[in-house]
């Protein structure tokens, strides 16, 4: 794989390293460059996209990703409806690898969050002194 275990002694850690550190080199077109590279391409192989670029949704995220980041309408992505529907669409095949809020979460949080609201306290409060 690609981690290396390697087991080190006491004596090990006490003698000097002879590590040399490599001076990072600009040039190197693998080397991360952040979400835009230098010519205004999307670097796919960004951390910062979380993976979303490869597995089974990949290309519906490149394509919808894409769509959005070159977008010139007024409303930015807003001509690439038909992209992000395709990629939920297969995202919802794949819950294990593209989890998505359990919508009676989603309602059981918001009614807790109704009960904890004052205008509701209030109202409670008037009914229990009108009997």
């Amino acid at each position: 794989g690609k981690d290396k275990i390697i087991f080190v002694t006491k004596e090990d850690h006490e003698t000097p390293s002879t590590a040399e550190l490599v001076a990072d080199d600009p040039d190197d077109p693998y080397e991360e460059q952040g979400l835009i590279l230098p010519n205004g391409d999307i670097n796919w192989n960004c951390p910062c996209l979380g993976g979303m670029a490869s597995g089974p949704c990949g290309e519906q995220f490149k394509s919808a990703f894409s769509c959005f980041h070159y977008s010139t309408e007024e409303i930015k992505g807003s001509d690439c409806v038909d992209q992000f529907r395709a990629m939920q669409e297969c995202m919802q095949k794949y819950p294990d690898l593209y989890p998505q809020e359990d919508e009676n979460e989603e309602k059981e949080k918001s009614s807790k969050d109704l009960e904890a609201t004052p205008v509701e306290a209030s109202v409670a409060k008037e009914e229990k002194g009108s009997s």
